[in-house]
């Protein structure tokens, strides 16, 4: 924020002249914008700089489909994923958005560790692990579980989209930590995270939401208010 002094000398410099009307308008709309940079439902596509140490970060991982290069590919099941529309339905008013498109065939392990350093460059930087979350559908729900288990915090925020079942059980070595939601379609094969939970000893706190559309894992692809307002209210209600 500018100091009360510099905003008096601004303010006295702008009205000195006619001529100066214009600074002045820009002077003072820059004093009620005064938002820091990344801030206010601000999307990024790479890891923001500067960052804002009293800001939210909430990180998206897409599903499988969206690898590569195509933002909205179509499956011949579930229809087109709306990556660009999902992106901006989850950019909420009070905390930043961050979303990678990641290359084809990108390697659960390898990307859950850059994601992994990502939070811990927030966390040096001044961030409070409890204003960042950790989201993912899908393969990137895969990614975000595996993320989770790797930093093993807390304070930390993790959201589960139609992520667990089969082979996400199967894995002993992935236990999660922080306050989890789960939310998941009931006509889909991927199901509850009740059993990675069980098995996760530093969870802080836990939700599950079960959802129905009849879309299956399609529910999903698309921005549907039956998961992206759980999502938002979820985060929005984190203190």
């Amino acid at each position: 924020m500018f100091p009360i002094q510099n905003i008096k000398h601004y303010f006295s410099i702008c009205k000195k002249s006619v001529s100066s009307v214009f600074l002045f308008v820009m002077v003072t709309l820059t004093l009620i914008l005064n938002i820091p940079n990344g801030y206010a439902g601000e999307i990024f596509t790479k890891f923001p700089d500067p960052v804002n140490p009293q800001g939210k970060y909430v990180f998206y991982s897409h599903g499988f489909i969206v690898e590569g290069t195509n933002p909205t590919p179509k499956h011949p099941r579930f229809g087109v994923y709306q990556f660009p529309d999902i992106k901006k339905a989850l950019a909420g008013s009070d905390f930043n958005l961050i979303a990678y498109h990641r290359p084809a065939q990108t390697k659960v392990g390898e990307f859950s560790r850059k994601l992994a350093d990502d939070v811990r460059r927030l966390i040096a930087d001044g961030v409070d692990p409890a204003n960042i979350t950790l989201m993912g559908f899908s393969k990137g729900g895969i990614i975000t579980a595996f993320t989770a288990s790797n930093l093993s915090l807390r304070k930390i925020n993790v959201i589960l989209l139609a992520s667990c079942g089969g082979w996400i059980d199967s894995q002993p070595d992935i236990m999660l930590a922080g306050n989890i939601l789960s939310i998941y379609e009931t006509s889909d094969r991927f199901g509850s995270c009740q059993t990675l939970i069980n098995r996760s000893k530093k969870v802080t706190s836990f939700k599950e939401i079960a959802i129905s559309t009849g879309k299956e894992h399609g529910a999903f692809f698309t921005p549907r208010k039956e998961w992206v307002e759980p999502v938002l209210n979820w985060i929005n209600s984190r203190p």
